[in-house]
């Protein structure tokens, strides 16, 4: 595993910099008084007058095709109709899904596709009606209608008092017939000379304006809420798709970097070992000839095949080492983690306190994770000291890597901090990463316990 320690990082002179006090700027205006004319306020506003519109041909298609096809299931025309049912609220999800990312802003994933087990329509219809995601889908077009209309008739009602009330003036100057004709002079223009009655109703009526319009888009906010709450219920993938879905990914990590193990001891036993087993086998036969002829080059040939065992069975120990130690298995992690920072270039403190030893596998793999971030930290870290402490949280493996070097690791820089976070997370696991410019690195992996 090469992990690159000290790489850049942006300073605040970027781009990033500037916008932030371009943000800064815009938001010195009061919340309340910024809230009626922002963006996000009016895209909620859209959302919400689209709602009802599309609310109503969601329930009418919904109703319809279901009350028919349930209808006709006393016939074969039953099973079709609720299958076109069902995926005609599959394509009204979508949509639904594409609405609320552009004008919620909220990122909801696409369901899981049909499964069939064979091709042709049957299978289709099949799996349309066994998939809970289209059930959910048509579940979805039934509830959000009542909501729109009442989500609808309040933010309509609210927007447009607010705003009246708030532009009461303007309409004595449009409409100057219903003006009064002593009073209070609104606009001075020789062509619209108005006047009102009564000034305090112009007053309470436009303060009445203002309040109604700033709370506005706090209460189609909280309108909205409500949508994103349907959105994600009712429209994403189901928790058990999800989590099916992550442990065919993990499943695939896992047989990936099993596959990369083998061909990795294939090549050491090919490169290493073997090659000298060889080695030995024609060192021994060349001096079995030349024992007769050259006892003193003969027992100089066995003396070097001696050499060649030593190194052989010390490069066969390291490999065994590498699969699975055997001091992890009698002595558990606390020898074997000791071990392992006996032989780093860096000073390494280790600290294990486990009531108990966890799952063989868990253990493996948490004795591999030090391995692999101590020789990252005797490649890369230019440190002077590092800690290891593992410890144990209810039911989680916490493993802690800490070291005083030049800093900069990052999981995202697509390094092998990446691979063993996937390793990590193949089992459930996580690896947290805090490697500032300059040090210190501090790397946390969790992992079930599993004991």
């Amino acid at each position: 595993m090469a992990t690159e320690y000290g790489q850049g990082y942006g300073h605040g002179s970027g781009p990033g910099f500037h916008g932030a006090g371009a943000e800064a700027r815009r938001h010195r205006l009061p919340a309340p008084l910024r809230a009626p004319i922002e963006a996000r306020s009016w895209r909620e506003f859209c959302y919400v007058m689209l709602s009802l519109p599309l609310g109503i041909i969601m329930f009418t298609f919904a109703v319809t095709m279901f009350s028919l096809g349930a209808g006709l299931l006393v016939t074969f025309l039953g099973i079709p109709v609720l299958a076109a049912a069902l995926a005609g609220c599959r394509g009204f999800g979508a949509l639904e899904r594409a609405r609320a990312r552009g004008l919620l802003g909220v990122e909801v994933a696409t369901p899981e596709p049909l499964r069939t087990k064979k091709r042709g329509v049957m299978a289709w219809m099949g799996a349309m009606l066994k998939s809970g995601s289209s059930w959910r889908q048509l579940l979805y077009a039934l509830v959000q209608f009542p909501w729109a209309v009442f989500s609808f008739s309040v933010a309509l009602s609210f927007w447009a008092c607010g705003w009246t009330m708030l532009t009461y003036p303007l309409w004595f100057w449009v409409f100057p017939v219903y003006a009064g004709q002593d009073g209070l002079q609104i606009f001075g223009d020789d062509t619209h000379s108005v006047q009102l009655d009564n000034p305090f109703e112009l007053t309470v009526t436009v303060l009445l304006g203002l309040l109604i319009t700033m709370a506005t888009p706090w209460i189609v906010r909280a309108l909205t809420s409500v949508d994103r709450l349907m959105v994600r219920g009712l429209l994403a993938p189901s928790r058990l798709a999800t989590r099916v879905v992550e442990l065919e990914s993990d499943r695939g990590v896992v047989v990936d970097t099993a596959a990369a193990d083998l061909r990795r001891i294939e090549r050491d036993l090919h490169d290493g070992a073997q090659a000298r087993l060889v080695n030995l086998a024609m060192g021994l036969g060349l001096a079995k000839e030349k024992l007769t002829e050259d006892p003193h080059a003969a027992a100089r040939m066995v003396d070097e095949a001696h050499g060649e065992v030593k190194t052989a069975l010390q490069e066969l120990r390291d490999l065994a080492r590498g699969i699975h130690p055997a001091v992890l298995t009698d002595r558990g992690l606390d020898a074997a983690l000791s071990s392992v920072a006996s032989r780093c270039t860096v000073p390494v403190q280790v600290e294990v306190d486990l009531p108990a030893r966890p799952a063989p596998a868990i253990e493996g793999i948490a004795y591999f994770t030090v391995s692999e971030l101590l020789q990252n930290i005797s490649k890369h870290s230019r440190a002077r000291h590092a800690t290891v402490d593992v410890w144990r949280v209810d039911n989680r493996l916490m493993l802690q890597v800490v070291d005083d070097g030049v800093g900069g690791a990052d999981v995202s820089a697509g390094s092998g901090l990446a691979g063993l976070a996937e390793r990590l997370d193949a089992v459930d696991g996580i690896l947290v990463v805090d490697s500032p410019l300059a040090g210190p690195t501090r790397i946390t992996a969790e992992l079930p316990w599993r004991g």
